[in-house]
């Protein structure tokens, strides 16, 4: 990535922040008590790539730019074996979501966050199925630091996706999955080695994509299995 791509990411990620995005539903009609929910954040970092490659030509993102993501436990209570942000609860000692957000990531990835400058915070996001309303933090990685599982209990992986991938409109498609009033179809991203990103961190990503202008057509009935 040259200087001028970055800096050209990087830009379109503060005008994100800036403005915010509407996510899709509304935390009063998904949620028993908003009020009450339990409040979580995550840490959405983009920055320079490391050593996976980007295979999309599209041009519209730098081929370099990714953004870190992780592969959660089989074994946990709540969205076992998906791909997540980093980031988990708000704890009452926390600076807020950013506190948090920071914490977590460093606890489950080992990242140093003085490489990181947080660009701001989006909307909430209802989160039904375990109850949560979830603060992303936006961040770029200014100075990337040695990132890997720190807690194979919790997180059995973790990557640096290129966004270019994402973009890719071969690997977009939809899962339809049920929930508690039927069922849902959500955006899902295919990368390599069989890894399928879906549910809260695909809906954040695609609103990202679209927020920042990076997204191209895709097809909306393709269905994904995850």
């Amino acid at each position: 990535m040259t200087g001028a791509d970055a800096a050209d990411a990087r830009a379109d990620l503060v005008r994100v922040a800036r403005d915010g995005i509407a996510w899709p539903g509304d935390p009063a009609l998904l949620l028993p008590d908003p009020a009450s929910a339990r409040r979580s954040a995550v840490l959405v970092l983009f920055g320079v790539l490391d050593d996976a490659p980007a295979h999309d030509g599209s041009g519209r993102v730098p081929g370099d730019l990714d953004v870190l993501l992780q592969r959660r436990s089989a074994t946990l209570a709540h969205h076992p074996g998906q791909v997540a942000f980093p980031g988990g609860g708000i704890d009452h000692d926390d600076d807020g979501p950013v506190g948090a957000a920071l914490r977590e990531a460093v606890e489950e990835t080992g990242l140093d966050p003085a490489g990181v400058d947080v660009l701001g915070t989006l909307a909430d996001v209802p989160l039904p199925v375990s109850d949560n309303l979830v603060t992303p933090v936006l961040a770029w990685w200014t100075r990337p630091s040695r990132v890997a599982a720190v807690d194979h209990r919790e997180t059995v992986d973790v990557f640096r996706a290129p966004v270019a991938d994402l973009v890719d409109p071969a690997r977009r498609g939809v899962v339809v999955h049920p929930t508690g009033r039927g069922r849902a179809r959500t955006p899902a991203f295919e990368l390599d080695g069989g890894v399928v990103v879906w549910g809260f961190t695909a809906l954040v990503l695609a609103g990202l994509l679209d927020a920042a202008g990076w997204s191209v057509p895709w097809d909306g009935s393709r269905i994904v299995t995850p």
